[in-house]
Formats: structure tokens, sequence, C-alpha cells
């Protein structure tokens, strides 16, 4: 097993702030719950709950050892921020069977969701305004439950954790890659401000409504993913010394400029209010171009896929699913050793990739503003 040098001996000391009483928008990290807004690279269960689609072994295998609603063998990059701040993993919203806790928040990310409204062709229906909507109504329910007394209050947020609270988006990247299967790269470069306006209406939704802590991610570099390499990156001009599809991370980057923008004037607008920008691409760029000097042996190439290499990936045949293909049968295995790969399935990244990630979301370094003077919890790396 390769477990990755660079990290295994890793603890993260990061201090408490000194001062006690720090400006209205400084990060302080005592939220006491998440509201998150996503695709699947946040959803943790909505699109399966939702739709009723069926996620195989070996999805889960490396963390919770079955199927989670995660597309990922274990955590999600929200998993680990949410343990390092001493919060119990999310619930997904319409994840109503068990009576969930959603005492510390509530997940709304769902699998497929794109910024813009969802269309007759979309993958999935529940787009960035359709999640806002369900929080207003999940923000109603709770209100309505509040007021009947104390029956229901260690299964719902108090309402102060509504202003309290932090509000967490990672959403855009199905916007760009969806895009590039219809549109030339011209064309969805210049869609870029209209999908980013859909994603202020929702955002100043939220804030009207009293949301004051905002916690955004920016998109990652799409073209280092197997998915969009299969497809468009058949002719080798077409991809960048990395391997990735130069249009893809060139569209994306363009995407990041515009939200980065949008984030500083929000910033500037939003009263009383904290608004953090995290630089996900950077993280992910670099790990991907640096992949050995952090333990993996393969950037690129699916964990759980199939065709072999050099990409293990074939987009009739989903991760740990059996079809015949080409007359035979033919079965999307895992890998023996999950830590060894950064991408999981061709899409999504492996929960030891996510757990790099999240350990550099963590320095503060990649944010802006910076918080690295204040962080008030120890996170320990655990390969």
């Amino acid at each position: 097993m390769a477990i990755p040098q660079a990290l295994a001996t890793v603890i993260l000391y990061l201090s408490i702030s000194a001062a006690a009483t720090t400006a209205t928008t400084a990060v302080d990290f005592n939220y006491p719950a998440i509201f998150n807004f996503g695709d699947s690279n946040s959803d943790t269960g909505e699109v399966t709950a939702g739709t009723g689609e069926i996620l195989d072994p070996p999805y889960g295998q490396s963390y919770f050892k079955r199927p989670s609603g995660r597309f990922c063998d274990g955590r999600l990059i929200i998993d680990f921020l949410m343990n390092a701040m001493d919060l119990p993993f999310p619930n997904a919203y319409l994840g109503a069977v068990g009576a969930p806790r959603f005492l510390n928040g509530c997940n709304f990310a769902a699998a497929g969701s794109t910024i813009l409204p969802a269309t007759a062709t979309s993958v999935c229906p529940f787009s960035f305004g359709i999640q806002v909507a369900q929080f207003f109504h999940f923000k109603l329910r709770v209100t309505e439950l509040l007021a009947k007394g104390n029956k229901f209050k260690k299964y719902i947020p108090p309402a102060d954790f509504f202003s309290r609270g932090l509000y967490m988006f990672d959403i855009g990247q199905n916007d760009l890659a969806g895009a590039f299967y219809s549109k030339s790269e011209d064309q969805l470069i210049a869609s870029i401000p209209t999908i980013l306006l859909e994603f202020e209406t929702g955002v100043k939704k939220l804030y009207d409504q009293g949301a004051r802590n905002f916690w955004i991610h920016n998109t990652g570099p799409l073209g280092c993913l197997a998915q969009n390499v299969a497809q468009f990156g058949k002719d080798p001009s077409k991809l960048d010394e990395f391997g990735c599809v130069s249009s893809h991370n060139r569209a994306a980057k363009l995407f990041n400029l515009q939200l980065h923008a949008l984030c500083t004037k929000l910033q500037a607008q939003f009263v009383n209010a904290s608004v953090t920008y995290i630089d996900i691409f950077t993280i992910k760029s670099d790990l991907i171009a640096n992949y050995s000097r952090y333990g993996f042996e393969y950037p690129i190439t699916a964990c759980c896929g199939y065709g072999g290499p050099p990409l293990n990936y074939d987009s009739r045949i989903r991760c740990g699913q059996t079809k015949t293909l080409d007359g035979s049968s033919a079965t999307a295995k895992g890998c023996s050793d999950a830590t060894d790969y950064v991408n999981w399935d061709g899409i999504h990244y492996t929960d030891a990739a996510n757990q790099f990630v999240s350990s550099q979301i963590l320095t503060g370094k990649y944010s802006d503003p910076p918080f690295y003077d204040k962080m008030p919890f120890l996170l320990k790396l655990k390969f």
C-alpha cells in the first residue's frame, strides 16, 4: 500500500486566534451548523434519495464499508471539513429515512446538479435555485416544529443557528463540463457571466434571509478528470504536459477568475458578513502535477472503472456495474488499493485524495481572505 510519505507524519497544529473579539467579517470556525449547496463533490446522499439512483459496491469501500450515497470510495471534502470542526457528517435533505439529525445543519448538494436551472435533458433536477428553495422550505419547517415545543429540538437546529451557521458552496463543475458537449470553448466562456449571475442571485437570497457566513469553493481542473480526457483528449495535441485537456482547464480558470471577482464584490456588499473564497483548483492541480511527492501513483487513471490503462474509464459502464459491452459481459471493478489513486471513478476523487485536498484547505493558505491564524482545531491526517 502506498502511504503518502509527505503526509503520513504530518500533524497540522493550527493555533487558536488570540483575539477573543474579532471583526464581524472574520472567519472564526465556531459554527454550530453547516448548510451546504453543491454537486457530487459534496453530495452525501441527496440524489440517491431523491431519484432512487443506486450506487453499487465498491462505492464506500474504504471508509463506510458500503455505499453511503457518496460518489467516492469513502469520505468527501465536506466530511473532512466538518470532522475538523468537530461536527458530524452532514445528512442529506432528502435522506429522511431513519430520522436523521439535522441539529448541526443540512446538505442540499445533489450529484449532477448545475448552477443554471435544470432542463429536460439535465442529469439532475436539483439545480442551485432548487437547492436554495429546498433550504427555505427546510427553514420554514424547522420554525414550525420549534414552535410546537421541545419534542423535536434534538433533531433540528435552533432558530439562531441559521444566522450563525456556515453556508458552503461547491457547484459549477457540471455547468462547464456539460457545456463542452454542445458548445465551443468560446461559447462556453461567453456564458460564464450568465452562470455566475444565477449563482449570485441564489447567494443574495440566502443573505436576505439571514445567512452571514459564506464559504465558496471554486471549481477544480476539469481537464484532468478521466471522463473528460477520454471524450475530449483523443488528440494528444489537446492535452497539456500533465495529460489534462487544455480547453477544460482554461475554461475552469476563467470561471474561477470571475467567481473570485464576484466573491470580492460580495465581501464589499454584504454588511456584517464573511465571504471566504477557497482555491480548490490550485490545490488539486498541485496534487496532479506532483502526485508522486504526495505518495500517489496514478494522478488521472480511475481506480474503479473499465478498460484498463491509461484511463481505466468507459462512459458506457459506471463503477460497480456489470453490463454487456461489445457482446461480452464487463464489470467496472475497483482497484486493489485506492490510496494509490487520485481519481476514484473517472469523475470523482478518492477518499485519500479528498483527505489531501482538505488538509491543504485547512492550512488557510488557499483562501481569500486567508484564515491560518484563526483555526481552533487540530487536524490529524489519518492515512
